[in-house]
């Protein structure tokens, strides 16, 4: 398995995955736009050999598809594979104790290795300014480390095997930090390094903060791999690298030895600055916020060191191929940690964290005739309650029962669940409670609503295959469209406040009202363009969730409160852009234009789209 990132690098290029781009590529902008373009056309693995500004080469697109990143690992996946399996369920090892052997060797080779020689990453030592300093999106706050590897340790426990290492996006120029002396930390809730600064604040002293960036392309994997309780990320990233992770410690920071770059730096109590904005996963910019600072102590780069970039915006970007990674690794843990689910699935083209889907299981009254939801609704609590998954917004949860069902196909899925919701029943909400730090659809900064809506049972309805009369020709509400059967989208004037929205949502339910009932059409969703909106189900995923708050964007057709229960006949989503909302993510033209260059015939890039 590869020592370091260029072997890797020459490992994809011998096998036709990789493409080395010989012109001079500014770091502003046009870097990003090229790896986009790739990325959206399946192309290959990028090698910026000429990075304006910087001595140092830099890498993209090496996770772009699926089946890139399974050749990465192809010598070691099974492994890992294997350990995870048998953390969640140990009894397997003894079941079948021989076979189980070879797990407890690959394991123990995985553990870290700490070593006084051999740091090639020390070789120099230069300035936060030498570094390609890549801005991806225009409104972004400066450049940003996009694949860094935050590492912290656990100041009640100091040592490598109570550390922690997580995927927190870094700051490195812009706002009010001191150039070369400063950069920013932002990482979200439910995030260990949140533990260990804790930790430090109330013990008042700074926490020791290393930044690693490249190596194995294994140990960037690990920094975001959700790992079962006591298996560290260190650890897991030997195990996938084949090879112990080595490190050093210096003025008492820990140094990987196999990173291509490592920044050291401090983060004191109580010391924030302003950072973003940021081009982010759900397809819009996270806004300006305080964040920790951390204060550089040394820069560290290995001789032809190679800097390892993504670039993070509306889905599907190279994240989702990191997201499919962890799902074949780990995909069976949720299982083992809530008992009677069989499926979660965090929606990609929604942004991940606004939507859920799952199936859980319906075993509570197996005697009554009547079947509705009940030990569904405790699998959503836990589901609600697990991890990150608590950061969603929207849970869709079923339970199979006269054919097979799965939640990656979404369509089925949500028909499934339309075709059986009783709305009077089964929609159940959370209010004033935590969401993802980047959604902007909430009160504040990781504040909002979620809901849960639990369908299980017979058929109720025959959904709607186009638009139903009484939603046509309706008084400031206009184009309705068909989205998927038993989903209409309608256009509607554009959201200003709250208070006139509550009027206009209390008209068309009105109107809907008196043209007679729709059960054909449970799900309505008010929009800017319903014509964006029903042109794909991935525009109808990501607009709808990530630009509503269930408390206070869900309205219903004969809507009631009932002993504090809400229900109505047909459910409305208010998916209008409102103004609180972050931006959109909108390439430069300017630039699109300008990188048209590298893609003409004896270009770099020539007949790559």
């Amino acid at each position: 398995m590869y020592q370091n990132l260029e072997e890797c690098i020459l490992d994809l290029e011998r096998h036709g995955h990789l493409v080395r781009i010989r012109e001079e590529v500014d770091p502003y902008l046009e870097m990003a736009a090229i790896h986009l373009k790739v990325y959206e056309a399946g192309g290959p693995a990028l090698l910026f050999e000429n990075v304006k500004g910087s001595k140092f080469r830099a890498v993209s697109n090496l996770f772009g598809t699926i089946e890139r990143s399974k050749f990465i690992f192809r010598s070691t996946w099974q492994a890992a594979e294997n350990l995870i399996a048998m953390r969640n369920d140990p009894m397997k090892a003894l079941k079948q104790p021989f076979k189980n052997i070879e797990n407890g060797f690959a394991a123990l080779k995985a553990l870290p290795a700490k070593k006084s020689t051999s740091m090639p990453v020390t070789a120099q030592e230069i300035s936060i300014t030498d570094l390609p300093l890549i801005q991806s999106w225009p409104m972004d706050g400066g450049a940003f480390v996009t694949l860094p590897q935050i590492y912290s340790e656990d100041p009640d426990k100091p040592g490598i095997m109570n550390s922690n290492l997580g995927m927190y996006r870094v700051q490195l120029t812009g706002n009010e930090y001191e150039v070369n002396k400063e950069i920013g930390l932002h990482y979200q809730i439910h995030r260990g390094i949140g533990v260990h600064q804790a930790k430090a604040t109330k013990m008042g002293m700074p926490l020791k903060v290393s930044c690693f960036v490249g190596g194995p392309p294994a140990h960037t994997l690990s920094a975001v791999m959700p790992l079962p309780e006591g298996l560290s990320e260190i650890t897991f990233a030997g195990l996938l690298s084949g090879r112990r992770f080595h490190y050093s410690y210096i003025d008492g920071y820990c140094v990987s030895n196999d990173a291509d770059f490592v920044i050291t730096g401090d983060i004191y109590p109580g010391d924030t600055k302003p950072e973003g904005p940021f081009g982010d996963h759900l397809g819009y910019y996270s806004l300006i916020h305080p964040f920790p600072v951390m204060k550089v102590k040394k820069v560290y780069a290995k001789p032809n060191a190679i800097w390892p970039f993504t670039v993070v915006g509306r889905p599907p970007q190279e994240d989702t191929s990191f997201g499919q990674l962890i799902h074949e690794l780990t995909g069976d843990a949720i299982k083992q940690e809530i008992p009677g689910v069989k499926e979660v699935h965090a929606v990609d083209a929604a942004g991940v964290h606004p939507l859920l889907f799952a199936i859980g299981s319906e075993r509570y009254t197996p005697y009554q005739q009547v079947k509705q939801p009940t030990e569904m609704l405790t699998i959503a609590n836990r589901i609600l309650g697990t991890g990150q998954l608590s950061l969603a917004k929207y849970l869709f949860i079923t339970a199979e029962e006269n054919r097979p069902l799965t939640t990656h196909d979404e369509v089925d899925f949500m028909t499934y669940i339309l075709e059986r919701i009783d709305l009077h029943r089964d929609v159940h909400f959370y209010t004033n409670t935590t969401i993802d730090t980047l959604d902007y659809s909430g009160t504040g900064l990781n504040s909002g609503s979620k809901v849960v809506l639990a369908a299980y049972g017979d058929q109720k309805r025959e959904l709607c295959k186009e638009v139903p009369d009484e939603l046509k020709d309706l008084r400031e509400f206009e184009n309705a469209r068909l989205i998927m059967p038993g989903v209409v989208s309608i256009q509607g004037p554009a959201f200003t406040n709250y208070a006139s929205a509550q009027q206009q949502l209390q008209n068309l339910c009105d109107a809907i009202q008196t043209r007679g009932p729709i059960p054909s059409c449970p799900m309505i969703i008010l929009c800017d363009d319903s014509t964006f909106m029903s042109e794909s189900l991935q525009n109808f995923l990501w607009a709808t969730f990530t630009r509503s708050n269930p408390s206070h964007d869900i309205y219903g057709v004969n809507s009631y409160y009932e002993n504090k229960h809400w229900g109505c006949d047909n459910l409305i989503i208010d998916a209008r852009t409102k103004p609180h909302q972050a931006p959109p993510l909108v390439p430069d033209p300017t630039v699109e234009r300008n990188i048209e260059r590298l893609f003409v015939k004896g270009a770099s890039l020539g007949g790559i789209l």
